[in-house]
């Protein structure tokens, strides 16, 4: 295996850059650029080939099977320029390391035993954090929480599955112990477990991805005001027209530590305006998709569509106080955002470990399998069948954390990692 490297620091000017060095020959490489190897840390001055020197680093040297890869690793903590990055890194690829391709450090991680792949799932997610929802959920994932919860389940229908085929000895003869009562204790105890995280994955989802909220209301009623106003910038423009927004505008924003994006939409109305109605049936679409509107209305203006059990209904254009809200003087708007984030905050409250629609699809096989197993055992079927339907379920539960059937991913997944990662 090819000993590789990277810079794992952004590039560019900054107080440390931080190179990694994974591989076979991490430690020969290591001491040819610094003379000695520390067996843990240590300063060392980092040499060209002539000898000349490069810069002033400290080593970090992790064994292998003790290090982020499962290989030995050497890590060169240098001055963050990018004259010595450059530098540094041509001495490497000259003593014949290989610079990394995109996520190879995690791969190897994962081909290592180190990390299962919804850990590795959980490391995307955890570099890709914007809000403390996504950091909490994805370090969960990243620590081994859902690896552990699959680990249990394919122990619990192993030994269902080891059961049901001591029986087959005795197909013709009665079985000494009855082992089906043991065997559907199991199965209930796994497949209620998994239908708890698979009601769950929907709103892990949107904590993962982002819940949107949509501003909906008729024509100049205030919606790009009171984006602008959530939003602190002029994000949408405003004016005395009606039908000035005509396209959707999306703001990216973190309430509560969740993570949330706006969308002004069109002014709902009927217009003889092409460009206009296109802009109407468009945020009509994006607003019936969207985890919750808010519909801002005057008095004397009826609803554009009707409003669902969580939507949130408030008067516009309150500037001088009085319930409701003003995005021109502010008036209201602190109140509005609790209310957004409280729905938000009940709307999340049932996530689960699993948070990918991969991790829900491998559960869901998993499940008919295992119901498949259950009918069979009630009309008293062949224990070889109720066997295989059990390391069907087994192989679906293995997918999860990347045992079988995922080559066809990794390629997709390791590709969303930075080079150094």
């Amino acid at each position: 295996m090819d000993t590789i490297y990277a810079l794992a620091t952004a590039p560019g000017r900054a107080g440390v850059s931080v190179f990694r060095l994974s591989g076979p020959r991490a430690s020969d490489i290591a001491v040819l650029m610094v003379g000695s190897v520390p067996e843990a840390r240590g300063l060392r001055r980092v040499r060209n080939g002539d000898g000349e020197i490069l810069d002033e680093a400290l080593i970090l040297r992790f064994a292998q099977n003790r290090s982020f890869t499962g290989e030995e690793v050497v890590e060169f903590h240098l001055h963050g320029s990018v004259a010595v990055a450059a530098a540094v890194s041509n001495r490497f690829a000259s003593l014949g390391a290989r610079l990394a391709e995109p996520g190879e450090f995690t791969r190897r991680a994962l081909e290592n035993g180190r990390l299962d792949l919804a850990q590795v799932e959980g490391l995307a997610d955890l570099i890709d954090a914007e809000t403390e929802a996504q950091r909490k959920q994805a370090l969960a994932v990243f620590s081994g929480v859902l690896g552990d919860l699959a680990e249990t389940w394919r122990k619990d229908l192993i030994r269902a599955a080891a059961l049901v085929e001591a029986t087959i000895d005795f197909v013709d003869e009665d079985v000494p112990v009855n082992v089906y009562p043991e065997v559907n204790a199991l199965l209930d105890r796994t497949t209620s477990a998994m239908s708890q995280q698979i009601i769950g994955v929907g709103a892990a989802e949107r904590i993962r991805n982002g819940f949107e909220v949509a501003i909906v209301g008729r024509p100049n009623v205030g919606k790009s005001t009171l984006l602008n106003r959530l939003a602190g910038r002029a994000a949408a423009i405003t004016s005395e027209v009606a039908g000035t927004t005509r396209d959707i505008i999306e703001v990216r924003m973190d309430l509560g530590g969740l993570p949330v994006t706006l969308l002004d939409t069109a002014g709902m109305r009927e217009t003889d305006d092409i460009i206009e109605s296109l802009g109407v049936q468009l945020a009509l679409d994006r607003a019936q998709l969207s985890d919750l509107r808010v519909f801002l209305i005057e008095e004397d203006r009826d609803l554009p569509l009707e409003p669902l059990e969580n939507d949130i209904v408030v008067r516009a254009k309150v500037d001088d106080g009085g319930e409701g809200v003003s995005g021109l003087t502010g008036h209201g708007v602190d109140e509005l955002v609790q209310k957004i984030t409280s729905v938000l905050s009940q709307l999340s409250a049932g996530a689960g470990i699993a948070i990918r629609d991969r991790h829900r699809h491998a559960m869901e096989k998993a499940l008919v399998s295992i119901r498949a197993a259950e009918e069979l055992i009630v009309a008293d079927g062949p224990p070889d069948l109720i066997a295989e339907d059990l390391r069907s379920a087994t192989r679906a539960v293995d997918m999860i954390v990347g045992r079988v059937d995922v080559e066809d991913l990794l390629d997709e997944i390791f590709s969303s990692f930075c080079i150094g990662k």
